[in-house]
């Protein structure tokens, strides 16, 4: 939508929120998170103090109200999420349970009194949890199978959780999935994929001189063949004997069979190793006791709301390599129904994924864009070749942070990563640098004691903001993209304002020799 280049020289250089002109100090410990209303009039934070502030967004930014958690056994507050109409406050932390074990819990707080509605515990802690929709919130579960099987269990839940009668519903089941090698569901996020068609910003040129010819939100029939070829983990070579047909030629079930055969009469090659056994059994046991991918069931009613649920996995080690993709149906999207969900054969006992985006590093930070078309994601990549032979080991990490961008109605990569940024925390200590996404910038922490921005159009980085230590969260006003709040372990929040901003807020002052000069000439008169 540019006019002439100087235009685009004039909002690269005038529009973007570089300039700093508060520093907010409230917190007593590492800022963690930060989050804006829709509206851009309130946003909280999180911090290892264990408190949840909100904000009062005016001139000059203001406390309004802070929450204690420590009462409820919290070690500290890691994220949070205003519901669509911003009554509501989803605030995530770190639960400290008996002998002191740790697993999430995710606390709903009304904004018209500030009062605590209810709390719903969320394992692991880094599902951190989000909105649905106004009143239903997802959260988390985790149950160990093996040393490195394990399911999880997405539960849907009622933000009213004190109903009046025990007959309705406060929390449903929403999908079970399985996870090998010591994977584990995190980071869950739901994407609103109504307003694909119609995208605030078109990244792919190509697309851009055919968006005039719309097509339907596209759905992905991954059958078990194409989602083997995905998700299945790389396996050492098979042992000696016999080859098993790998393309349902013979069933799951008799592959199972067969190789339980082949471990007893010792046709198993000696150097399988417990772990290398344990995901074998399960890979052959999910084959065959996982609900297919729905069937294009797309209303045809262009109004109809499909969201897509969003979140990191993994297949071959534990640290967070892949971003699944499920699809949640009209009638999911409330807890009416059985409390347990909807019954399952014996042959559908975990759900499958629609989609899985392999990373081949760590992941480290998501976000949406604003109009849920694009998925931007922070990772660092393991070396090119790297095989992994023990899912506790998983491979060294860059310290070059890239930043991908993925078109979530083709679900490809549309943009060459993004860099500058870095961290330096191996596997083992890896924390979620959260990131977010205007209409024209995208923005993100860092461990180099920086927040950075980006063009989302030319890839260029634009700006580099400076704190005193690691950089955990940023976040643009969802109205005013000039608006930037960067969080940091330095336990401040900065407020940066553009050029162009900050100087029609100049101009708008009293300058204090003008109002001396005048009451000199009064004095004289």
């Amino acid at each position: 939508a540019a006019v002439s280049w100087y235009d685009e020289f004039q909002r690269l250089y005038d529009t973007i929120p570089c300039v700093e002109v508060q520093a907010l100090k409230e917190h007593s410990d590492q800022v963690l998170h930060l989050s804006f209303s829709h509206s851009g009039c309130l946003f909280a934070s999180c911090s290892k103090d264990c408190t949840v502030k909100i904000w009062s967004n005016e001139l000059d930014i203001s406390l309004q109200h802070s929450s204690n958690m420590r009462p409820y056994n919290w070690s500290y507050t890691q994220f949070s999420q205003f519901n669509s109409d911003d009554s509501l406050l989803l605030v995530s932390g770190v639960f400290v349970g008996p002998h002191n074990s740790s697993s999430g819990e995710i606390a709903v707080i009304s904004m018209e009194n500030f009062t605590l509605l209810s709390r719903v515990r969320n394992k692991p802690y880094d599902v951190f949890g989000c909105w649905l929709n106004e009143t239903n919130l997802i959260s988390g579960n985790l149950h160990r199978i093996g040393r490195i099987t394990s399911c999880s269990v997405l539960w849907l839940n009622n933000a009213f959780q004190g109903v009046e009668s025990e007959n309705v519903n406060v929390v449903k089941r929403l999908f079970k999935i399985q996870n090998l090698n010591a994977s584990t569901i995190r980071t869950v996020m739901v994407a609103d994929c109504s307003r694909y068609d119609s995208p605030d910003l078109l990244l792919d040129y190509e697309e851009q001189l055919a968006a005039s010819s719309t097509s339907p939100c596209p759905i992905f029939d991954l059958g078990s063949d194409s989602e083997e070829g995905e998700a299945k983990p790389q396996q050492p070579a098979e042992p000696a004997g016999p080859e098993q047909p790998d393309d349902g030629d013979v069933a799951a079930e008799d592959g199972l069979q067969r190789f339980f055969d082949d471990i007893m009469e010792g046709r198993v090659r000696a150097a399988m190793t417990e772990s290398e056994l344990e995901t074998r059994v399960a890979e052959l046991f999910l084959r065959n006791r996982t609900k297919p991918p729905e069937p294009n069931l797309l209303p045809t009613d262009s109004s109809s709301k499909i969201k897509y649920l969003i979140f990191t996995t993994g297949c071959l080690t534990y640290s967070p390599h892949q971003i699944g993709i499920k699809r949640i149906l009209p009638h999911q999207m409330t807890t009416a129904g059985p409390v347990l969900g909807e019954e399952r054969r014996s042959d559908e006992f975990f759900d499958s994924l629609d989609h899985v985006i392999d990373i081949h590093g760590h992941i480290i930070g998501m976000g949406l864009s604003p109009d849920h078309r694009y998925l931007y994601v922070n990772s660092r990549a393991w070396p090119r070749d790297c095989v992994i032979s023990d899912p506790m080991q998983p491979p060294p990490i860059a310290e070059e942070i890239d930043l991908h961008v993925f078109d979530l109605k083709t679900m490809k990569e549309v943009k060459r990563a993004l860099r500058a940024h870095r961290a330096y925390t191996p596997n083992e200590e890896c924390f979620f640098i959260f990131l977010d996404v205007s209409r024209d910038f995208v923005a993100s922490g860092a461990e180099d004691r920086h927040g950075y921005i980006w063009d989302r159009h030319y890839n260029i980085c634009l700006a580099k903001l400076q704190h005193d230590n690691v950089v955990n969260s940023v976040a643009f006003s969802p109205v005013e993209q000039e608006l930037l709040l960067t969080a940091s372990d330095d336990a401040t929040i900065k407020v940066w304002r553009s050029p162009r901003t900050v100087r029609i807020q100049q101009a708008g002052k009293p300058r204090p020799r003008k109002l001396l000069f005048s009451w000199l000439l009064n004095q004289k008169s």
